[in-house]
C-alpha cells in the first residue's frame, strides 16, 4: 500500500491532482504519474475505510451493551 499520510493529507493531495488535471498546462508524462498516484491514494483510502468499518462493527455491539 502506498504511503498517503493522514486522511486530510491524502484528500488534499487528491484535490491538488484534480486541480492539475483540470488545468490548462497538463504534461502527458506528468499526467500518467499523477493519475497513478491518484489511484494509489484512492486504493489506500478505500482500504482504510474497509478496516475502519470492520473495527466499528466489532466495537458497536459492546457499546450497545453499555446502553442497556
Amino acid at each position: 500500500m502506498a504511503e498517503v499520510g493522514s486522511w486530510e493529507e491524502a484528500t488534499r493531495e487528491l484535490d491538488d491532482i484534480v486541480a492539475y488535471l483540470e488545468g490548462p498546462d497538463v504534461n502527458v508524462d506528468d499526467l500518467i504519474a499523477r493519475l497513478q498516484r491518484g489511484a494509489e491514494i484512492v486504493e489506500a483510502l478505500e482500504e482504510r475505510l474497509v478496516a475502519t468499518k470492520a473495527k466499528v462493527e466489532e466495537i458497536a455491539p459492546r457499546v450497545e451493551k453499555m446502553d442497556e
